[in-house]
C-alpha cells in the first residue's frame, strides 16, 4: 500500500519533530511544512484559526460544465422546490453523474450544499432534464460563492453542541422525510449530514425522534473520540431540536407507551439522556441550524443559517472586497 499524503498534527512540537524525523529515517518522505493544500482542500492560516475551502476544485467543476461565464444565483435551489422522478430523460446521464459526484466531494467544505446535492444524488440512475437544470442552478450558486469555505476559530468554550431537524414527508413521491443534523465543537462545525429517511414516518414527532437518534449516535462517536484524545469537554453534550413532542419523549419515561413503533430509537436516546451523557433541549425553529439540511429556504433564512454554520467568504477576499456573494 502506498500513501501519497499525510497530515501530522498535535500540541507537542518536540514530539511532532521527533515523529517526522523517525518517519523520514524509515521512509522516503518530503516535509512540505505548514498545511496549505491536501487532497483538493485549500487551507489558509488566519489570525484566529484556519480557513478551509475548495475554490480551485469548484472552478474545475464549473469549467467541466461550461458554466464559467454563467450568471450566478443567490440560493442553490428555488424556495419550496422538490424534485420528482418524472419528466424528459436527460440525454447525457454520464455528465450528470460526473457533476453530481464532483459536487458531493465539494460538500466537504460546503455544508450549505448538502441538502441540494443529496436531492440531485437520488436521481443518478435516470436523471431528467429538470434534474440537470437543478444541477446547473447549484453550479451557478457555486460560481457566486466560489471563495466560500469553512472557518475554524479558537474558542474558550469547548462544549459539544448538536442540532437535529426533519421535514416530515418532504418527498412528494415516497412521503419519506428529509432530515439533517450538525455537530459543533467549541463553536466550530465538525460534522453534518443531510439525507432522506429510509422509512415513512407516521408523524412529525416520529421523524424528528428518528433523526435525534441518528444525531445522538454521532454525538457519542465524537465524545468517545475526544475522550481517547484526552480532550473531552467537562460540560455535558447538548442536542437541540425544535419539536417539543420529540424532546418530551427523550426526557420522560412515561411516554414510552406512546412510542412503541419507534421503540429501538426511544430506548437508545432515552438511555443516554437518563445516564447524563446527553442533554436534549428545545430550540426555536428560526434558530434551528439543521433546517438548512432539510429543505430549500428563502434567501434571508438561507444566508443566516449558512453564516451560523461558519461558511463564509475567505478572510482576504472580505478585506479586498473580491468575489462577494452579491448574486440575484
Amino acid at each position: 500500500m502506498s500513501v501519497d499524503d499525510i497530515i501530522v498534527t498535535g500540541n507537542d512540537l518536540v514530539a511532532l519533530r521527533r515523529f517526522i524525523t523517525d518517519t523520514r529515517n524509515e521512509f522516503s518522505i518530503k516535509d512540505l511544512g505548514s498545511l496549505s493544500y491536501f487532497l483538493g482542500l485549500e487551507v489558509s492560516h488566519t489570525d484566529t484559526g484556519l480557513f478551509v475551502s475548495q475554490a480551485k476544485y469548484a472552478l474545475d467543476i464549473l469549467e467541466r460544465a461550461n458554466l464559467i461565464e454563467a450568471k450566478s444565483v443567490s440560493t442553490p435551489l428555488l424556495t419550496g422546490e422538490s424534485l420528482v422522478s418524472t419528466g424528459s430523460s436527460f440525454k447525457n446521464p454520464t455528465l450528470y453523474r460526473s457533476l453530481v459526484g464532483a459536487l458531493q466531494y465539494l460538500t466537504i467544505t460546503r455544508p450549505d450544499l448538502s441538502y441540494v446535492v443529496s436531492s440531485v444524488s437520488q436521481f443518478l440512475q435516470s436523471p431528467t432534464e429538470d434534474h440537470f437544470l437543478a444541477v446547473k442552478r447549484i453550479l451557478r450558486y457555486v460560481k457566486g460563492t466560489l471563495h466560500f469555505g469553512l472557518l475554524f476559530t479558537k474558542h474558550h468554550d469547548s462544549s459539544i453542541l448538536g442540532y437535529s431537524n426533519a421535514d416530515w414527508a418532504r418527498c412528494v413521491e415516497t412521503r419519506r422525510s428529509a432530515y439533517g443534523y450538525s455537530i459543533f465543537l467549541g463553536g466550530n462545525l465538525v460534522y453534518w449530514s443531510a439525507k432522506k429517511q429510509s422509512t415513512v414516518a407516521r408523524s412529525s414527532c416520529e421523524s424528528e425522534y428518528r433523526v435525534m437518534a441518528n444525531a445522538v449516535a454521532e454525538l457519542v462517536w465524537v465524545i468517545n473520540l475526544l475522550r481517547e484524545l484526552g480532550a473531552l469537554p467537562p460540560t455535558r453534550s447538548v442536542l437541540l431540536c425544535d419539536n417539543k413532542s420529540a424532546i418530551f419523549l427523550s426526557q420522560n419515561p412515561v411516554a414510552h407507551k406512546r412510542a412503541k413503533h419507534i421503540d429501538l430509537d426511544y430506548h437508545f436516546v432515552r438511555e443516554l439522556v437518563s445516564s447524563g451523557r446527553i442533554s436534549t433541549k428545545f430550540v426555536p425553529s428560526h434558530l434551528q441550524l439543521a433546517d438548512i439540511f432539510t429543505r430549500s429556504l428563502p434567501r434571508p433564512a438561507f444566508e443566516f443559517l449558512r453564516s451560523k454554520l461558519c461558511v463564509c467568504l475567505h478572510p482576504t477576499q472580505r478585506l479586498t472586497g473580491g468575489n462577494r456573494d452579491n448574486t440575484n
